[in-house]
């Protein structure tokens, strides 16, 4: 599972270490829609480009 989100995360041009940073973040948070994860999120792609 890990691999295949990292591997996303550089297909989409993002910082993995940012990306992981990121969504590990939004896991702080109550209630959270399975696009706020996804390395195509504009919002992802806007706090984890390289």
């Amino acid at each position: 599972m890990w691999d295949s989100l990292v591997q996303t995360a550089k297909s989409n041009g993002l910082n993995v270490y940012k990306y992981l940073n990121y969504i590990f973040s939004l896991l702080e948070q109550q209630e959270v829609d399975i696009e706020d994860y996804s390395p195509w999120n504009f919002k992802v792609k806007e706090k984890c480009a390289n």
